[in-house]
């Protein structure tokens, strides 16, 4: 995301507000420098100084918002900086941590022996300057009242360059989504592929970064898939399909659930098609199915495309997306189980492969889990006229679906397997946990691990159906 020279388009200047008189008599001093200003309590000033940290607009107790940010210049230690406004678009939007502010008439304060400065939303104003382009010096973002003064750009300079030379800011450590372990809070560095609102009228992002993520145990009981099937999203995909044509389709795309209040905020700072970094992440799973929760104590970074973060992810994409070997889930590696045999040399595809196809009819070659079957019953697998129907949920890192073994395909699929040995073959199939080896007994409370395994299927994009064929259990 590039940043503006101008303010936000929809920005409307504040209405001037009346001055009380203990406001008009504040000395008005103009300090360049933190160490200087600290020693003036009560007095405004003006600060040129890089940003550490920015939170998360709130609300006041009023009406009007703030958010605070934490400041550092070369003379002194990092001291906090409350900005108050009436709308939420007259805070600073800063678009990444060590960028430069140029922050006029604000009131040093004391509290409890700490110093803070307060930006009074009836005469304050600011500026925001990129912190690493040398040669800019025009604000990316102004409040209306600002005024530059000649010798704002050497002061601006002058940070830069000690900005560059010190270690001031500390890039965290940034995660993989294959680097997912464990439910807890992350960092990320992903791109963005689409914004929209939930049917509970939450905000969700689409986020991606063309790894896998690591899959996830299932605890339900394969019998109760009838009345309580395992869900297929842990939010519904986009229903327009053009939308879910131009998402990967190799790597896990992740749903990202907005659990703050200020959403004008961040629809400002987030882009589609672009890339971020977020902080704070809290990662979490759903009947098997990682996602992310951005928080209160969230935070979001605009990122230049030409970060070695950003070249290293697209970089390992465009390998994966090329090779075939490379489609299979990262996790299947060196090769999927053997329970399975397929009869197809079609080169590996993923289901997000599948569910974007726009051929009305495909063939696909798979690695994938069987998390799931209807009926649950071996001996319901037949109709009545003597007919396999049956259906699996699959899955792997990009996506879940139901595909069906049906008649000859499903005297295929089940290889002619007595009641015993396709009992047998279905728990190892599903990743159950067997009390002993003949029958179906569930160890109370184990976890079900699935193997990944080879599946042909082929599509019809009109039905939206899916069918195993070509492919059997081994017994």
């Amino acid at each position: 995301m590039e940043k503006s020279s101008t303010v936000p388009s929809n920005y409307n200047p504040p209405p001037p507000l009346a001055v009380s008189e203990s406001e008009r008599e504040m000395v008005y001093r103009r300090f360049l420098c933190i160490k200087d200003a600290v020693a003036c309590i009560n007095d405004k000033v003006d600060l040129i100084a890089v940003i550490l940290s920015i939170s998360l607009p709130q609300t006041t107790r009023g009406t009007d918002y703030v958010c605070k940010l934490k400041i550092i210049d070369e003379s002194h230690p990092e001291i906090p900086v409350h900005v108050f406004a009436q709308e939420i678009d007259y805070l600073p939007f800063v678009a990444a941590v060590g960028d430069i502010i140029h922050l006029s008439r604000v009131v040093m304060r004391i509290y409890e022996g700490d110093v803070y400065a307060i930006f009074n939303k009836r005469f304050s104003s600011f500026a925001l300057y990129d912190g690493k382009d040398v040669e800019n010096f025009q604000p990316y973002q102004v409040l209306l009242r600002y005024e530059a003064r000649k010798h704002d750009a050497m002061i601006i300079a002058g940070l830069r360059k000690w900005l560059a030379s010190s270690h001031v800011i500390d890039e965290p450590n940034f995660s993989l989504l294959k680097e997912i372990n464990e439910v807890g809070l992350v960092n990320l560095v992903c791109k963005v592929l689409h914004i929209c609102k939930t049917t509970d009228d939450k905000w969700m992002a689409f986020i991606w970064d063309g790894t896998d993520v690591p899959p996830i145990s299932i605890y339900k009981k394969p019998e109760d898939e009838g009345h309580n099937p395992l869900p297929l999203h842990f939010k519904p995909l986009p229903s327009s399909g053009d939308v879910l044509h131009t998402f990967p389709t190799v790597g896990t795309i992740l749903r990202l659930i907005f659990d703050v209040e200020c959403m004008p905020y961040i629809l400002q700072l987030l882009k589609v098609r672009q890339w971020f970094k977020l902080f704070c992440v809290e990662c979490k799973v759903h009947e098997g199915l990682w996602y992310g929760v951005f928080t209160s104590y969230s935070k979001i970074q605009d990122i230049p495309n030409v970060d070695i973060l950003i070249l290293e992810r697209q970089s390992n994409y465009d390998c994966r997306s090329l090779g075939n070997l490379d489609r299979m889930p990262s996790w299947s590696f060196p090769w999927p189980s053997k329970i399975t045999e397929v009869n197809c040399n079609a080169p590996f595809a993923t289901l997000m492969d599948v569910l974007t196809c726009q051929k009305v009819r495909k063939k696909f070659r798979c690695v994938i889990r069987f998390v799931a079957v209807i009926p649950w019953r071996v001996e319901d697998f037949r109709s009545s006229d003597g007919v396999y129907r049956v259906k699996f949920t699959l899955e792997d890192p990009t996506a879940r679906i139901h595909a069906y073994s049906y008649a000859e395909d499903g005297e295929k699929f089940f290889n002619g397997l007595s009641t015993g040995g396709l009992k047998r073959k279905l728990n190892e199939l599903l990743g159950i946990p067997n009390s002993d080896d003949d029958g179906q007994e569930e160890i109370e409370g184990g976890a079900r691990n699935p193997p990944w395994v080879q599946c042909c299927l082929k599509s019809h994009s009109i039905k939206r159906r899916r069918w195993i064929f070509d492919t059997k259990l081994v017994g």
